[in-house]
């Protein structure tokens, strides 16, 4: 079987199945040769911002001279940016070489007469594979969805617990409440483990500071309080991290989303935790914070072309907090899709009340779950944008409104991860440059 072969065989297995009981993923590590136990993990979960502080510790641990691995998902443009190696995505040979080994197992387990393994099972076994076979030092390991339950806690040993900010996705799977959702992600959360979280919603919090006492794990708690921006600009933020290890050290990240300032403050607090169990010099955590790239989080892609995949009501209103902020300094323009178990009539509501564009145009992504261009247009117009330009091939939308944009202007691509995927690949075909 070839690299194409694999990733077809890959993608043919189902996304959202039921999810196999987490005694069925250990026996699959333990057949492999427990490669988890290989590496010292960090483990990350949330509904926002997980891989964005995956990429801020891992971009920080690598400027400290380890080598490090990153398990993240979902992929924009191509399967192996799941699992990247001090921070590039590993190559197609490697990729097969890991896939060879997890697709035996499935085999001997089907003919046995048990389950072959999920979607998101597959890859994770396939990353623990890539990541021992490499020998990195540290692994970051993002859940994929919820936590309690999520394939990627079959690691029982992580050296500590991180949650991102916890707002309403996924609710089928869940639960209804912040409080439900807080109580699957907090499931990652191992006995003795320290954990660092996202203590701004007081429910979410609640929740996780009671699982960490219940299993007497030390417990971080970081607001927006213990942060204050010094500068937002086109180029980036500079903050300060309130607390007497960091001192009044000045940090500076490659983004203009203010909600990074707390991603990257998780970050931080997780390294100061850390400190006697991974040693980390202080010009190597400003190296590494500056230095982080991330895909698809308000991701500047171009001179003035900033991408989002934000899907969710928390990551729209996040979206929306930016963009007001420049919208008094430059003219806005938007490019928007979404696919159809979004809640795009709210997201676009959302936007449109705060912020004023000088042109909006609209696209369709997602494969079967497009939504028509065209629908989404009509919805634009019914909340006050009676000439957004309807473009029904991605590519084609992106040209024009790169053409609109213009020299002084700023243009963000919103809706949809696929939307970014779209864009990613344009790019690589010179579009744009």
């Amino acid at each position: 079987m070839n690299y194409e072969e694999a990733v077809a065989y890959i993608e043919e297995t189902p996304k959202f199945t039921t999810k196999n009981k987490m005694e069925h993923t250990k026996e699959c590590l333990k057949r492999l040769g427990d490669p988890q136990d290989k590496f010292r993990v960090i483990h990350v979960a949330g509904t926002n911002g997980k891989g964005s502080t995956c990429a801020f510790l891992t971009s920080v641990l690598r400027e400290a001279g380890y080598s490090c691995g990153l398990f993240t998902s979902p992929h924009l443009v191509v399967i192996n940016e799941r699992f990247q190696i001090n921070e590039k995505n590993i190559d197609d040979e490697t990729f097969l070489r890991a896939f060879c080994k997890v697709k035996a197992l499935a085999d001997e387990l089907v003919e046995e007469g048990n389950y072959h393994p999920t979607y998101f099972e597959f890859l994770f076994l396939m990353g623990m594979v890539i990541f021992a076979d490499a020998g990195v030092d540290y692994v970051v390991l993002e859940t994929g969805l919820g936590g309690r339950l999520d394939a990627t806690t079959a690691v029982e040993n992580p050296v500590a617990c991180v949650i991102t900010s916890i707002s309403f996705d996924h609710m089928q799977y869940l639960g209804n409440t912040i409080e439900a959702i807080a109580g699957e992600k907090a499931g990652i959360i191992v006995p003795g483990v320290p954990v660092i979280y996202d203590g701004n919603d007081p429910k979410a919090a609640g929740v996780i500071r009671a699982k960490a006492q219940e299993l007497n794990s030390p417990y971080y708690e970081v607001t927006r309080k213990d942060t204050e921006i010094i500068r937002n600009t086109r180029s980036g933020i500079d903050f300060s991290f309130k607390n007497e290890y960091y001192g009044n050290t000045v940090f500076s990240i490659p983004f203009i989303a203010v909600y990074q300032v707390m991603n990257s403050s998780l970050a931080l607090k997780t390294i100061e935790v850390l400190k006697d169990v991974i040693p980390v010099s202080a010009d190597a955590v400003k190296k590494g914070l500056l230095e982080t790239r991330w895909q698809g989080r308000m991701e500047t892609v171009l001179p003035g072309v900033i991408v989002d995949g934000a899907h969710n009501e928390d990551g729209v209103a996040k979206f929306v907090e930016t963009a007001a902020h420049f919208q008094k300094e430059y003219p806005l323009t938007l490019l928007f899709s979404a696919v159809d178990d979004k809640d795009y009539t709210d997201m676009i509501h959302t936007i449109l009340d705060k912020i004023q564009f000088k042109h909006v145009v609209v696209t369709q992504v997602g494969g079967y779950r497009k939504v028509p261009a065209e629908h989404l247009a009509e919805i634009f117009r019914e909340n006050g944008c009676p000439s957004a330009e309807v473009c029904d091939d991605a590519e084609e939308a992106f040209k024009k409104a790169l053409a609109v944009k213009g020299e002084d202007g700023l243009l963000f691509c919103v809706g949809s991860l696929y939307l970014v995927g779209e864009i990613k690949t344009a790019i690589l075909k010179g579009i744009g440059k």
